[in-house]
């Protein structure tokens, strides 16, 4: 061993060892954290990577990350913004099954035929379903391949559609009085059970708020609120007062919004039906979607007027980007779409940003309405062409 070291001495050799080691204690003292040669290697270190990684941040320079400056609001901003885009993009259902493609063209759609003029389409987390108006059916489809499972029968003028309570809930467009119907999807399929035949003249849009159904009467000027019983018929209680044509109902998780397509307004609604909030918004509204901060409301008008549910003020007025004959607006956690009845197409929006992401054709002539999506895909109905399609 002596001899060993003397060896390491007289040949030169212990020094550089030694300089070799300090160095790498010196480089640990400064630290190195990912291509940065300013931060230290330290409990930060994992969490600048993080944010590097995910490319909420790059860095002041290719090798540093200036960790002692102060960030504007503006650089806060974009941040917060990557921040928000990164989280969506990788938590979706989309990204689990790796499908972050956006559909291109009528080519590419998945199609599927179920009855005659479908209208309104809801999805139930494994199943599709497809209310159509003139075959006066309900139409089951399979969500992960499109396939028709189903059809159900005698729901006169089948309109809005929800999944609520392990049950399918169809409105149906009748007058004088608007009826509601109900499925049960463990059950063989048959004919629907009539729950209430008292409705407001020709409900269309219907929504569910943990207790109670709701239904936007178009031609009754009214909201009925629907309260499920162990039998039928159900207790209904409809509401005319400040109500002109109400077609498109949500709830928000804490209020019920109507848009009224004569009186050009979002109405907020309370517990019993009064009106809260009156929010002018483009001509002849439809159907909205509410994405968890804000609604959004396609006007017939060719806009989309953005609503935050929080104040009821209009964020912004969209334009452009393909609306032509908008009707129905869908989210999938990331996008809305919106259908474009007279253009044939769909319309897509960053949620986050209200950034467009462009038109996109669903064929000639086959006047798309409504839709909605299971997570991965948007489900569109096909009005002119007796067809429901993936998107």
């Amino acid at each position: 061993m002596r001899s060993s070291r003397f060896r390491l001495r007289a040949s030169g050799l212990l020094p550089v060892a030694l300089l070799a080691v300090f160095a790498g204690f010196a480089q640990m003292l400064l630290g190195l954290c990912g291509p940065f040669t300013d931060v230290a290697a330290d409990v930060f270190c994992p969490f600048v990577l993080e944010i590097f990684y995910l490319g909420i941040t790059t860095g002041t320079s290719a090798t540093t990350y200036d960790p002692t400056s102060n960030v504007s609001r503006l650089q806060m901003a974009a941040f917060l913004s990557r921040t928000v885009d990164g989280v969506l993009k990788r938590g979706s259902r989309r990204a689990a099954l790796d499908q972050f493609w956006t559909t291109q063209n009528a080519t590419v759609l998945g199609l599927t035929t179920v009855g005659t003029a479908p209208t309104f389409v809801a999805c139930d987390g494994a199943d599709v379903w497809v209310s159509n108006l003139f075959a006066s059916t309900v139409s089951r489809v399979r969500g992960s391949d499109g396939r028709l499972l189903e059809t159900w029968s005698g729901a006169v003028n089948a309109s809005g559609v929800i999944a609520a309570m392990g049950r399918i809930i169809v409105g149906g467009n009748t007058a004088p009085n608007g009826s509601l119907y109900q499925i049960d999807p463990s059950q063989t399929a048959g004919a629907v059970t009539t729950v209430a035949s008292n409705l407001g003249s020709q409900p269309i849009g219907i929504t569910f708020d943990g207790s109670r159904i709701w239904t936007a009467n178009s031609v009754g000027n009214s909201v009925s609120i629907v309260t499920p019983t162990s039998t039928a018929p159900w207790t209904v209680t409809t509401v005319t007062t400040g109500f002109s044509s109400p077609n498109g109902i949500l709830y928000d998780g804490a209020n019920i919004w109507v848009t009224d397509e004569i009186a050009n307004a979002l109405f907020k609604l309370n517990s019993s039906g009064a009106i809260l909030q009156t929010v002018t918004v483009g001509v002849n509204p439809f159907h909205s979607v509410f994405d968890g901060g804000n609604i959004w409301v396609p006007n017939s008008s060719d806009s989309v007027s953005v609503v935050r549910v929080s104040t009821g003020a209009i964020l912004q007025t969209l334009t452009g980007n393909g609306l032509n004959g908008p009707k129905t607006a869908a989210f999938d956690g990331q996008r809305v779409l919106i259908t474009n009845t007279v253009g044939a197409s769909v319309s897509l929006w960053k949620a986050a940003d209200l950034t467009p992401i462009g038109v996109f054709s669903t064929g000639t002539g086959n006047s798309p309405f409504g839709a909605a999506s299971d997570g991965v895909n948007f489900w569109i109905t096909l009005e002119g062409a007796a067809q429901l399609a993936r998107f």
